[in-house]
């Protein structure tokens, strides 16, 4: 089993602020890897590092075996991602939004697009400013999935959403890692990670504290 994801003493300062302290993460193909930590431990700082949107201060980064830096744009188009704070246009649709990114990418199958929507409950009709929060999420959590990318990077993927919500959101989780493909998903709910992860990173204030499998971490 090949590594989708590999760090070497990753790295990234804000001046005098470590956000970032020699980060070593392996991550497998066909997992779902659980990233656990308080807001601010840097989950996302990690996660933005990997797709480029920053750059490390030192340390290094390959996806698919690619460089971070270098391949950025062979990573992205392999990659799905769902960020921490859902961003979309206030005046589109939730239908609008999909067919924009799908357009992005070359087109998606309209009918697993059509699924998902419904097993998570998605109103596509409405513009994305009348949304709650949770609704929004959805809308983020079916642009994540309709890919079927080989990699899905989402940042506290669960945020607004209810819990019968949350339960279709494992399912379908469970039915990409059955597809063989990866799952990086920050989370600062323990539940959460020991209920759909294979294994567990844990960073505190940088710094990766331990690298666990769920079994190992529930005896501990």
């Amino acid at each position: 089993m090949g590594l989708v994801i590999h760090t070497e003493k990753l790295t990234k300062d804000y001046g005098t602020n470590r956000a970032l302290s020699e980060v070593e993460l392996e991550v497998r193909e066909g997992e779902v890897f659980g990233y656990l930590g308080p807001n601010g431990a840097g989950k996302s700082t990690t996660i933005r590092i990997l797709l480029d949107f920053i750059r490390p201060t030192g340390g290094s980064a390959t996806v698919f075996g690619l460089d971070s830096r270098t391949d950025s744009q062979e990573i992205r188009r392999r990659t799905a991602y769902l960020p921490g704070d859902v961003v979309m246009y206030d005046r589109m649709t939730g239908a609008d939004i999909l067919t924009y990114f799908a357009n992005l990418s070359g087109g998606v199958d309209r009918r697993y697009v059509a699924q998902l929507a419904e097993r998570l409950r998605c109103d596509l009709t409405q513009p994305i400013k009348s949304l709650s929060r949770g609704n929004r999420q959805k809308i983020g959590l079916v642009q994540a999935f309709m890919h079927r990318s080989e990699l899905i990077i989402m940042d506290e993927p669960t945020t607004g959403l209810d819990p019968l919500i949350q339960q279709e959101f494992y399912r379908i989780v469970e039915e990409v890692k059955a597809d063989g493909r990866t799952v990086f998903m920050s989370s600062h709910n323990m539940a959460e990670v020991e209920r759909i992860c294979d294994r567990v990173g844990i960073i505190r204030d940088g710094t990766l504290v331990a690298v666990e499998t769920v079994h190992t971490l529930k005896e501990q």
